[in-house]
């Protein structure tokens, strides 16, 4: 790799000499190859770690990050780069923010994406404004995504390698900030990340990712909302479209839109899926998969990177998803095909080809008309 390509990556023109880049670092693989890439560069280079957890009880945790041992691997990779590194106690802030509101929203009812909060909030506003204060040019994070000069100005678009963008997750990154960010990795495969540290001899080459959620250990959502909402459990109905009372639950909290596996309703004619959830009668009102097509979803709170107006679009509306034709008519984004799944507190993140055009949280969805038998 020339250094002219590790200077294209930071886009602060072709002498980095009496730049400073302020660099986000996890603790894992793809942070520490930025770390290093900006080191490469000539600029003056500044590691920043958020601690958001507790020392003591996230060192043991694997794929985690932002504690315990990444704090360690970050400080071991700044030391290797000749780098300053500085760590900064957001535990308090990463608790009220995203971690609250993830049980909150589970007590509500509905399917939260904390990653999202996370970037608008501890991630990004806040680093946003410690690499300001540290005097850098730029703020780079070793996110898979792109951000390509248009004619207006920086934009956001998906990674290269479609198996690792995470433009979805960013939707929420404001005009200012996006000009401000830099994602040296965008244009990257993962190997080619791995290869570089190896390269670099960085102690993290070979190092797992961390999980999508950092702080659920092995996916148990219910255990972190019990241990925030002591009082998450209170059980209910489970009720068939039809009226009919199936069986019962132990919370809410144990299901999601869209589930199948765990409800426990046997000896029924066809497999049945959680429609919705009731928090206020505690119910979980389940039926056929065809019950879970969506014909439409209002979003609210939503942030353009471009001027949106009435148009068509390709939207993404869960993380694992691939992007569907649809018509955005003001607060309402109407699917071209019925799509399933669609649940109030996930997010609805539009494109235009590569490009994000921004997006918003689904407050409310509508189905598509069925005959269901009884």
């Amino acid at each position: 790799m020339t250094d002219d390509i590790y200077h294209s990556d930071f886009q602060l023109g072709p002498d980095l000499s009496g730049k400073r880049i302020v660099v986000a670092m996890s603790g894992g693989v793809d942070s520490s190859v930025v770390a290093a890439l900006a080191a490469r560069t000539g600029a003056e280079t500044i590691g920043v770690t958020l601690q958001l957890y507790d020392h003591g009880s996230a060192v043991k945790r694997a794929g985690a990050c932002c504690a315990g041992q990444d704090i360690r691997d970050a400080r071991a990779v700044a030391d290797k780069l000749g780098i300053a590194h500085y760590v900064f106690d957001h535990e308090s802030r990463f608790r009220e923010s995203v971690i609250d509101h993830f049980a909150d929203e589970y007590m509500a009812g509905r399917t939260p994406i904390p990653c999202v909060r996370c970037n608008m909030g501890v991630k990004f506003t806040d680093l946003f404004r410690l690499a300001r204060e540290l005097g850098a040019d730029c703020l780079a994070t070793g996110h898979y995504v792109r951000r390509v000069e248009g004619a207006a100005g920086a934009e956001l678009h998906r990674a290269a390698d479609p198996a690792r963008d995470q433009s979805y997750f960013l939707f929420a990154t404001t005009q200012d900030q996006l000009d401000y960010l830099r994602f040296p990795l965008g244009g990257m495969p993962k190997p080619q990340v791995r290869a570089i540290a190896q390269e670099m001899g960085l102690i993290v080459a070979m190092k797992p990712d961390s999980q999508d959620i950092c702080f659920v250990p092995d996916g148990d959502y219910a255990s972190v909302v019990r241990k925030i909402r002591p009082d998450a459990e209170i059980g209910g109905d489970i009720v068939h479209l039809d009226g009919r009372v199936l069986g019962q639950h132990k919370g809410l909290i144990h299901y999601t839109v869209g589930q199948r596996k765990g409800l426990e309703v046997g000896g029924q004619p066809v497999p049945l899926y959680v429609i919705r959830l009731d928090p206020a009668t505690q119910r979980v009102i389940v039926g056929p998969r065809a019950a879970l097509a969506v014909q439409a979803a209002r979003i609210i709170d939503s942030n353009w990177l471009t001027s949106i107006g009435n148009r068509p679009v390709m939207a993404k509306v869960r993380s694992m998803s691939r992007p569907v034709a649809a018509q955005l008519e003001g607060e309402w984004l109407r699917f071209d095909v019925p799509e399933y799944g669609v649940a109030p507190g996930q997010a609805a993140v539009l494109y235009d080809g590569d490009r994000v055009l921004g997006g918003g949280w689904i407050e409310e969805t509508v189905a598509v008309e069925l005959a269901l038998a009884s």
